[in-house]
């Protein structure tokens, strides 16, 4: 990067946007321009603080939004990603995954000259590489490739559950990791609860315990659906205590609005906990895990059980 320079980098290996770029990005005074063909090479060597970096949103060697969230963990640049101009989704995608935002194709001097001025306010903060040898854990491929290709649904519909519109069990996994890092790297409280009942319940009664999730919970609260019978929760900022009083509401809710399953049995909530910091929380699995052995046992006795 020459003297007082920001640098406008390009991840793709399309020739022709590369051209169309280069050429958009000559005439704006304080920047110059670079061609990346593979995004390995950043990822081993990452823009400085201060360089915009445009995604190809038809990189042939990756899911875009993939290397996006692997990319913002490591930099403080601004991130759009190039997409379609009739792709609805994509912005929400490319927020989801880290992203500043998007710059629809084809790609005019005035379209990135509005880009680069958002430039000039307040970089993202540096967020947190995976520690040691823990692999992060990807958004699920096939659900950024159906949503990247999306035309007619939402972002959110994509990532729920539609009996319970809850988060589905992929967008758990990926929820999981991430508040289990943020929670490690401010030493805040995490909260896993898993609960669920034996048997099966009609539609009509998973909307209404999905009702009762919501009322009892934050809105920094995740919440999703884990299997057919089950759920699992994670409350940032909260210690075991505050998840036993969220649990206890939630049994209490299920019980006065006479809850039951299809054989006209009332709904017993089973709620299993684990938190950490924890002495025997050193991973994430393990989080998850200990929630588990908790729930197994609390569906022994029906009530709220905490692991030690």
């Amino acid at each position: 990067m020459g003297d007082g320079l920001r640098t406008v980098r390009l991840v793709s290996g399309d020739e022709s946007l590369s051209a169309s770029i280069k050429a958009a990005a000559s005439g704006l005074a304080g920047f110059e321009f670079a061609w990346v063909k593979q995004h390995g090479d950043l990822l081993a060597k990452p823009p400085v603080a201060g360089d915009v970096l445009l995604l190809d949103g038809r990189l042939g060697s990756a899911n875009v939004y993939e290397v996006c969230r692997q990319l913002v963990g490591k930099t403080r640049c601004r991130t759009y990603i190039v997409v379609e101009k009739d792709n609805r989704v994509a912005e929400g995608i490319a927020h989801f995954c880290g992203a500043t935002g998007v710059l629809q194709r084809p790609v005019s001097a005035a379209d990135l000259r509005k880009l680069l001025s958002a430039t000039e306010r307040e970089r993202p903060a540096l967020q947190q590489a995976a520690r040691g040898n823990e692999k992060s854990a990807n958004f699920p491929d096939a659900l950024l490739r159906d949503l990247s290709g999306a035309s007619d649904q939402s972002v959110v519909a994509a990532l729920v559950d539609p009996e319970t519109q809850l988060f589905d069990y992929a967008f758990l996994n990926y929820k999981l990791d991430e508040e289990f890092k943020r929670a490690q790297r401010f030493g805040t409280p995490l909260s896993c609860v898993m609960l669920g009942f034996e048997g099966e319940c009609s539609k009509k009664v998973l909307h209404q315990l999905a009702g009762i999730f919501l009322s009892a919970s934050r809105d920094t609260d995740i919440l999703g659906r884990f299997d057919v019978s089950s759920f699992l929760f994670f409350l940032p900022s909260t210690g075991p205590d505050g998840a036993q009083i969220m649990a206890r509401r939630v049994q209490e809710a299920a019980r006065t609005q006479g809850l039951c399953d299809l054989v006209g049995d009332p709904l017993s909530i089973a709620v299993g906990i684990s938190s950490m910091p924890h002495p025997k929380v050193g991973r994430r699995e393990d989080l998850f895990s200990r929630a588990r052995a908790a729930f197994l046992e609390a569906q022994k006795s029906g009530g709220v059980v905490t692991s030690a």
